[in-house]
């Protein structure tokens, strides 16, 4: 029941902000793949010496014609022709993996609920926030608009989180 309700919030969401965006104005743009960054859910995070952790189940994701690719690969006798957002994830192992994050981390967020009212909550793209406000949003517990439920891509050098990016899904 809690996740139908955050869809619904998340679709009403969607739909008021792309009604109302300007010609031009707040797009999305795919997050562009590096070797070095790791795509996942967020199962919780810890602090261990002044330091926070992320455990993540590890994911991956696919976009446009990536995302067509391994769907029919991997559900092509499902009628569709492709994914039917355009999106497509996989995730095969749910084993999870604990990563420290750096605590100059950048933090990028698309959507969370910002006022403590989840009508307000509103999508802006790209947005930086601190790791604390980061880890603050992922200790409160929001059942209509729950931020652990969004894919995550992480870029991880020398074994830490340095750069955190939300991924938006309709």
């Amino acid at each position: 029941m809690k996740k139908y309700a955050m869809i619904a919030v998340v679709a009403i969401v969607c739909l008021t902000a792309f009604s109302s965006a300007p010609a031009g104005g707040r797009e999305y743009t795919p997050v562009e793949q590096a070797p070095d960054m790791e795509s996942g859910y967020i199962d919780h995070v810890s602090q261990k010496d002044q330091q926070y952790f992320l455990s993540i189940d590890r994911i991956d994701w696919y976009e446009g014609d990536a995302a067509i690719t391994k769907f029919l690969e991997r559900e092509g006798d499902s009628e569709l022709d492709g994914p039917p957002d355009g999106y497509y994830i996989l995730d095969d192992e749910h084993s999870l993996q604990e990563l420290p994050i750096a605590s100059d981390a950048a933090v990028v967020m698309q959507i969370y609920n910002r006022t403590g009212n989840v009508v307000d909550a509103d999508i802006i793209w790209n947005e930086r926030i601190t790791v604390e406000k980061f880890i603050e949003l992922l200790r409160t517990q929001d059942d209509d608009l729950d931020i652990k439920s969004f894919p995550y891509h992480m870029t991880v050098k020398n074994g830490e989180i340095i750069r955190i990016v939300q991924q938006f899904v309709p």
